[in-house]
């Protein structure tokens, strides 16, 4: 079982030096992704409380276990950011980063010596990702954004739920994934320019200066969203269709809809492609619709989509849904249980793709995780250790940066760290 101590980084990002200055969801989990391939992340905390995520949902000895996940393989060190000498740490381990990963309102790095610019006139190569709600521009880049708000506005939230009821929330804080997504792509294409630019700045300034070219990747939670929604901007705009919200059906693809088997269990049927209905149809015993030419192809079918989602209905009502699952697995039809985490840590494709960790905290106690995502086949992502105590790795990383015992003593005593 992983330790909770520090290990060398062996991942295709081995040698990456990230500094995540954010809290929460979006930037941490964007410097999450990093460091489980194998790059070096420093997340700086305030000194007290830390990450509020470390307090969030479920708790073991009042820290999260979200938090396990959420902060695997980073170290911590705390800072008071409102200290000039905090803000000066900080400053000398933003010089010496790749990527710097942010997630504050625009403004506040500027106010600490840290915005984009600032740090860009000292190292040329500075790669920063920053991620906020609305982006570092225009008339609402001030205002506070969180996931929720993103969601709204980038089109998630109006499409969501049943047509006859208020927009409804995704279970999971998907606002802040897909923006932490977008900040780790865009992260690697600008780690991918600085390279073929020129490299890594050397600490030199004038003609034998050697860096490439950094950037600011500037993320927007409602952007993110937005960059999701698929067709609703060329529908609206060619044909003034406003996507709505139509529960667990695929508007304008038949069939593919959320059907209740006679045990009450919930089953998708994505009996969509053309060659798959007719398969679909004689499964249930409807080689009438089957056969049907109207029904051929997807544009015949649209019109009918009430009468073919109840047909698919009725033949749900007799089956209970491991049958049901059967059949149609057997028929070749896409189709599938809607899973639960129960259902999820007992399923033998989740087991078979190794799709869980086992791992320990410090007192012994067990805990599994969710492994690494995507799987490489030469240099896949691991979990090193689990989401580290506060401020647990100070002396390794100030350090490292020349500070001695004393003077991080001091800086402690001082409330600086």
């Amino acid at each position: 079982m992983p330790n909770q101590t520090s290990k060398v980084s062996k991942g295709p990002l081995a040698g990456i030096k990230v500094l995540e200055l954010g809290t929460l969801i979006a930037g941490p989990f964007c410097s999450r992704m990093l460091a489980e391939f194998g790059a070096d992340v420093i997340k700086v905390e305030s000194p007290g409380a830390g990450d509020p995520i470390r307090q969030w949902r479920v708790l073991k000895d009042g820290t999260s276990l979200w938090w396990s996940v959420q902060a695997r393989n980073k170290k911590s060190i705390t800072l008071n950011m409102k200290d000039p000498r905090g803000q000066e740490i900080a400053k000398k381990l933003a010089l010496d980063a790749d990527i710097i990963i942010e997630n504050y309102r625009p403004g506040v790095l500027e106010k600490w010596g840290l915005g984009y610019e600032q740090l860009k006139a000292e190292n040329p190569a500075t790669i920063m990702v920053r991620l906020s709600g609305y982006g570092q521009t225009g008339p609402m880049k001030d205002l506070p954004g969180f996931g929720a708000i993103g969601e709204s506005m980038g089109g998630m939230r109006y499409v969501s739920g049943h047509p006859d009821r208020p927009p409804v929330r995704i279970g999971i804080s998907i606002g802040d994934s897909i923006a932490a997504l977008h900040g780790v792509i865009g992260a690697m294409m600008a780690l991918r320019h600085r390279d073929v630019t020129g490299g890594r700045w050397n600490g030199k300034r004038g003609d034998d200066c050697v860096a490439g070219q950094g950037q600011m990747v500037d993320v927007a939670l409602y952007e993110s969203v937005f960059n999701m929604m698929e067709s609703l901007v060329p529908e609206f705009d060619y044909a003034g269709v406003v996507r709505e919200r139509t529960g667990g059906a695929l508007p304008g693809i038949v069939p593919s809809n959320t059907y209740t088997t006679k045990d009450g269990q919930n089953i998708v049927i994505a009996g969509n492609g053309d060659a798959i209905f007719k398969r679909l149809m004689s499964a249930i015993g409807r080689d009438d619709m089957a056969n049907d030419p109207q029904l051929a192809r997807n544009d015949g079918r649209v019109p009918r989509t009430e009468e073919i989602d109840g047909v698919i209905q009725a033949w749900c009502d007799t089956q209970a849904i491991d049958d049901a699952l059967a059949i149609l697995k057997a028929a070749d039809v896409p189709v599938g249980k809607i899973y639960s985490v129960r259902d999820m840590m007992s399923d033998p494709q989740f087991l078979a793709r190794g799709m869980f960790e086992q791992h320990a905290f410090k007192d012994g106690t067990p805990i599994k995780l969710p492994a690494v995502s995507p799987k490489l086949s030469e240099t896949p992502g691991e979990t090193k250790w689990l989401g580290p105590d506060l401020g647990e790795h100070n002396e390794e990383v100030l350090g490292a940066l020349g500070y001695s015992a004393e003077q991080i003593t001091h800086l402690r005593h001082e409330g600086v760290l």
